[in-house]
């Protein structure tokens, strides 16, 4: 194995690694009201708590497209 490739395959993890993190921080920050916490009903939290999974999903879907 090359060192080309070593350094290619360090940069690719790290990459994947860094956009994962701001993803999932962005639906975080997007699932929250502002920052607090909202008093919101028992469904409406289970509801938020589905599309924050779903948004997710389509997010893993899309990395794993787009490689």
């Amino acid at each position: 194995m090359s060192l080309n490739s070593i350094i290619n395959m360090l940069t690719r993890m790290v990459t994947r690694r860094a956009v994962n993190w701001g993803i999932n921080k962005g639906i975080d920050r997007m699932a929250k009201s502002g920052g607090k916490p909202a008093a919101v009903s028992a469904k409406q939290a289970k509801t938020m708590r589905t599309a924050v999974k779903r948004a997710r999903q389509a997010a893993r879907l899309t990395r794993r497209i787009g490689r």
